[in-house]
C-alpha cells in the first residue's frame, strides 16, 4: 500500500461497541442468483482462536461495505454476538485478533482524501464482550507539525512475554513547539510495548526516519532492523539489514536488498528462531527463491534450508501465537507445504486423511500450548470452511463455512493444463468448465492475473466460477512475466517485457479455439488491474482475436503509471519497475484505441490506490475519441477490490451479458 510522503490529517475512525447476537437467518431464500451469490462478499474474512482455545472472534461483512467483529464460543453454546462495526465509508475491519484471554485488538483502515489518497489506519482494543473500547492512541499530543500519521501501528509480536501487552510498530511524527517540554520530536518508525488493559506504552525501540521494518524472535525481543535507502524523501527499494546477538543491544550489519533488481542474490530475513538463533530469509538459488537461515551469532553462517528445483519458494509457514515457522510453502500445478516440524508434519497427515475432499488445509491460529487448532479448508470446488482441532482427543469439528450462500450450487473443477506459446514454451496454467459441460465449442473467456508479479494458484476462484455457472469455459494463464516460477520466467516483468506476457495470452486464446473448446466468435478476455491491462493490450496487437474485452481497475497508460505515483513514498521504485524507452508508449493501450476493433467495458473504484481511477477514465476518451464502442463503470467510495457485495454483483451480471455478445445490462 502507498504512504504519502505528506500525510493528511488523520481522521477519527469510530467503531460502535454495542454487542447484540447475530440476527438469525429465518427468512426463506429466494431463487438462486448467480451474479448475486458468487458476488457476495466472504461471510468472514478473517478468524482468531483465543489464547484458551474456547472461543473465537471473526470479521465479517456488515450493510454494503462495512465490517462487524463477532465473538463465539467454539462449541456452539451459544450465537454469536456482534461486538463491534464500522460502515466502510470509509473504515473497515481489516483484521481482529485476541491479544489476551479478555481483550481484542483490532486494525480498522480507510481511504481518504481526494485526489490525493492516503490509506488511514487504527489499532482499536476492546473486551470480548464489546466493552471497553479504546483507541490506541497515536505518539505525540496532538500538535503534529505534518497532521498526524495515518499509519496506525501493526503489531509484530503478539506474545511478548508480558501478559495483555504487545509489540507494536509505531509511527512517529514531531509536534510545533509548544513552550514546554512536552513536544514529541522524534520522527519515523519505532516499537512500543503496549499494555491492552491500561493503553500504557512503553518505548522498546527508538523511532528512526529510515528504519521501515522490524523483526522480532516471537518472544519480545527485537533482532533485526530494516533501513530503507532513501532519495529525496522516496525509497530507493534498497533496504540494508542489520540484526542483535543474544542479550546485546549493538547492530550488526546483516545483509543489503534491492527491490528494484529482479535478480537480487541478497538475503532477505523473514523470521527468526530463538531457540536455534538463526533468521530465516529468502535468497537466490539456481535461479529461484529459495530458503535459507542465517546465523545470529556472528559468523554469519548461510544455510540452504529449503530449495525447489521447478519454482520458487513461496513463504514461511507459521504457527502460535509465537509465530514459530514450521515449513516452507511452494506451488507447482497445486500448494504444497514442506514442513521441518515432525509433530506439525503427521498432523496435517492427519487432516489430510480426516478431510480427503478438501486438500488444501492451512492452520490458521492456535490456543497459547498449541493443543487446539483453528483450521482451514477447501479446494477448487469447495470455497472453504473452518475446522476446531483437539489434539489430545483428536476431535475434528466444523465451525463455519466461507460462503455459505455456495454450500449446494455446483461448481466446474479447475484442471492444470499447459499450452504452446508461439516460439514453442509450454505456459501453465488452469482450465475450468461449465459443471456438466462436453466442455467443446463453449463460450470462452482468457483470465490472465493481475500483478504483474504475481500468478494463479489451483483452488477456489469466484470469477472463474461464476462465469462456469454462465456456460464459459475458463482459462487462467500463468504467462512469462509472472512470479513464482523463477527468474528465467519472471523475464524483467510483464511491462518491460509486456510482447512476451501478452504473447502468451494471447496464445491461450489461440489454443482455446485450436484444442475445440471454445467456440470462436464467443471468446472474450477479462482481467483485473494488471490483468485488465493485459486484456486491452492483447486486443491492441491482435484485433479480433477476442470478441468482447472487460478490464477491472486496468493500467491504460505507464507512464501515467509512474506519474501517478508522484508523491507517494514508492515512486522511484515504481519508476523503476515499469522502465523507460520505446516499450513505454508501445505497450500503453490507451495510445493506440483506435487500433482496438472489439467492444471493451471497464469497471474502477474512484478511491484506487493500486491504480488511479484517472487510467480508465484516459482509456475511456481515447476510445470514444476513436470512435470505438467502451463503457465505463465507476463505482465511488470504493477501492481497487471493490470489495462491496452489489458493486460485484452488478460487474459479473453486466460482464456475462457483455461478453456473451449482448448489451451490458
Amino acid at each position: 500500500m502507498k504512504t504519502l510522503m505528506m500525510l493528511a490529517s488523520a481522521v477519527a475512525l469510530a467503531m460502535p461497541a454495542a454487542a447484540q447476537p447475530a440476527a438469525p437467518d429465518s427468512a426463506a431464500r429466494p431463487a438462486f442468483d448467480a451474479a448475486r451469490a458468487f458476488g457476495a462478499r466472504e461471510s468472514l474474512t478473517q478468524v482468531s482462536l483465543s489464547p484458551d482455545g474456547t472461543r473465537i472472534a471473526y470479521v465479517a461483512p456488515f450493510g454494503a461495505r462495512g465490517s462487524a467483529i463477532y465473538v463465539a464460543p467454539v462449541d456452539g453454546s451459544a450465537v454469536p454476538v456482534r461486538v463491534g462495526t464500522t460502515d466502510g465509508k470509509p473504515d473497515r475491519v481489516r483484521s481482529c485478533r485476541w491479544a489476551s484471554a479478555t481483550r481484542l485488538l483490532c486494525s480498522v483502515s480507510g481511504i481518504i482524501g481526494n485526489p490525493r489518497l492516503t490509506n488511514i489506519s487504527r489499532m482499536i482494543a476492546m473486551d470480548a464482550d464489546g466493552g471497553n473500547v479504546a483507541v490506541v492512541a497515536q505518539p505525540g499530543t496532538g500538535r503534529e507539525l505534518l497532521g498526524s500519521t495515518g499509519f496506525g501501528g501493526s503489531v509484530i509480536d503478539w506474545n511478548p512475554g508480558v501478559e495483555g501487552s504487545v509489540l507494536m510498530l509505531r509511527g512517529y511524527v514531531p509536534e510545533y513547539d509548544t513552550g514546554t517540554r512536552l513536544a514529541q520530536t522524534k520522527r519515523g518508525l519505532g516499537v512500543d510495548l503496549i499494555d491492552v488493559t491500561t493503553m500504557k506504552v512503553r518505548n522498546v525501540e527508538q523511532p528512526a526516519e529510515d528504519a521501515s521494518e522490524y523483526l522480532t524472535d516471537g518472544r519480545g525481543q527485537v533482532r533485526i532492523i530494516g533501513r530503507a535507502v532513501l532519495r529525496d524523501g522516496y525509497s530507493t527499494g534498497r533496504r540494508l539489514y542489520y540484526f542483535r546477538r543474544k542479550g546485546n543491544r549493538n547492530w550488526e550489519a546483516l545483509s543489503e536488498t534491492d527491490a528494484t533488481n529482479p535478480t537480487d542474490p541478497a538475503f532477505d530475513p523473514y523470521a527468526i528462531d530463538p531457540a536455534l538463533d538463526i533468521a530465516y530469509g529468502m535468497k537466490r538459488h539456481q535461479g529461484r527463491m529459495a530458503l535459507f537461515s542465517k546465523a545470529l551469532d556472528g559468523s554469519g553462517t548461510e544455510t540452504l534450508v529449503y530449495a525447489h528445483p521447478e519454482v520458487d519458494v513461496g513463504g514461511l509457514v507459521r504457527i502460535g501465537r509465537n509465530r514459530r515457522v514450521v515449513g516452507v510453502s511452494y506451488a507447482t500445478d497445486k500448494s504444497y507445504v514442506h514442513y521441518f516440524d515432525p509433530a506439525i508434519s503427521a498432523l496435517r497427515r492427519m487432516l489430510t486423511r480426516a478431510l480427503p475432499n478438501l486438500p488444501m488445509i492451512d492452520v490458521v491460529d492456535s490456543s497459547e500450548d498449541e493443543k487446539r487448532m483453528l483450521v482451514w479448508a477447501g479446494s477448487d470446488t469447495d470455497p472453504g470452511r473452518y475446522f476446531l482441532f483437539d489434539r489430545d482427543s483428536k476431535q475434528l469439528s466444523e465451525l463455519m463455512l466461507v460462503r455459505p450462500e455456495l454450500e449446494a450450487v455446483a461448481m466446474g473443477t479447475m484442471r492444470p493444463v499447459s499450452y504452446p506459446a508461439a516460439d514453442g514454451t509450454m505456459i501453465p496454467g488452469y482450465l475450468t468448465l461449465p459443471p456438466g459441460s462436453t466442455g467443446k465449442n463453449l463460450p470462452a473467456i482468457v483470465l490472465p492475473h493481475g500483478g504483474p508479479g504475481a500468478r494463479d494458484y489451483w483452488g477456489f476462484d469466484w470469477l472463474s466460477q461464476y462465469f462456469a455457472s454462465q456456460g464459459f469455459a475458463v482459462l487462467q494463464p500463468n504467462f512469462r512475466g509472472s512470479a513464482g516460477y523463477g527468474d528465467a520466467w519472471f523475464q524483467r516483468n510483464g511491462f518491460r517485457d509486456w510482447r512476451v506476457a501478452i504473447g502468451d495470452v494471447n496464445d491461450a486464446g489461440r489454443w482455446l479455439v485450436k484444442q475445440g473448446i471454445a467456440d470462436p466468435a464467443q471468446l472474450g478476455i477479462l482481467g483485473w488491474s494488471y490483468g485488465g491491462y493485459a486484456a486491452l493490450q492483447s486486443a491492441v496487437i491482435e484485433p479480433g482475436l477476442f470478441k468482447r474485452v472487460v478490464a477491472i481497475a486496468p493500467v491504460t497508460d505507464l507512464d501515467k503509471l509512474k506519474s501517478d505515483s508522484e508523491g507517494y513514498s514508492d515512486f522511484v521504485v515504481v519508476s523503476r519497475f515499469v522502465g523507460a524507452g520505446p516499450h513505454v508508449a508501445e505497450g500503453s493501450p490507451a495510445r493506440h484505441a483506435a487500433k482496438i476493433t472489439a467492444p471493451v467495458l471497464m469497471f474502477h473504484g474512484d478511491l484506487d490506490l493500486n491504480v488511479a481511477v484517472g487510467q480508465a477514465r484516459l482509456m475511456q476518451d481515447k476510445m470514444k475519441a476513436a470512435g470505438r464502442p467502451s463503457e465505463l463503470v465507476e463505482y465511488p467510495g470504493l477501492d481497487h477490490y471493490l470489495d462491496d457485495s452489489a458493486a460485484r454483483e452488478t460487474l459479473l451480471r453486466k460482464s456475462a451479458a457483455f461478453l456473451k455478445g449482448g448489451p451490458a445490462d
